[in-house]
C-alpha cells in the first residue's frame, strides 16, 4: 500500500504543531513562546508526526482535543498575523469612493442608451 499524500496549508501546520506542544493555554504564552513551541514541535516530529498525534488525540480524547484545537487555531492565528499600520488617508480625499463598472473603451457613463 502506498503512503497517502495529503496537503497541509501552513496555518493547519502552525495549529497542529502547537496542539501537539507542551506548551499549555494556562501558561498565558507570548508570541515568541508560541511560535518557539511550534517550531520546537516541528523539528521534533515533523508534519506528518504533529497530524498523527492530533489525530491521535482527538481518538482518545475528544472533547478536550476540540478545545484544545480552538486555542491553538486561535493563539497561532494572533502571533502570525502580520499587522500593518493603514495608511492615513489624504486630507483632500472622500471618506466614501464608488467604483462603477468598467466601460468599454470610448464609452462614458453619458453615452446614448445608458442610463444615468
Amino acid at each position: 500500500m502506498w503512503p497517502a499524500k495529503y496537503s497541509v496549508s501552513i496555518r493547519t501546520l502552525r495549529a497542529d504543531a502547537l496542539f501537539v506542544s507542551a506548551l499549555q493555554r494556562s501558561d498565558e504564552p507570548s508570541v515568541d513562546q508560541v511560535q518557539q513551541a511550534i517550531t520546537a514541535a516541528v523539528r521534533a516530529f515533523g508534519r506528518a508526526g504533529c497530524a498523527e498525534r492530533v489525530a491521535q488525540e482527538f481518538g482518545d480524547h475528544s472533547e478536550t482535543a476540540v478545545i484544545r484545537m480552538r486555542w491553538a487555531r486561535a493563539v497561532t492565528h494572533e502571533a502570525f498575523t502580520e499587522t500593518a499600520p493603514d495608511p492615513d488617508p489624504r486630507p483632500d480625499a472622500d471618506p466614501l469612493l464608488v467604483v462603477g463598472p468598467r466601460l468599454p473603451a470610448g464609452e462614458t457613463s453619458d453615452s446614448p442608451g445608458r442610463a444615468a
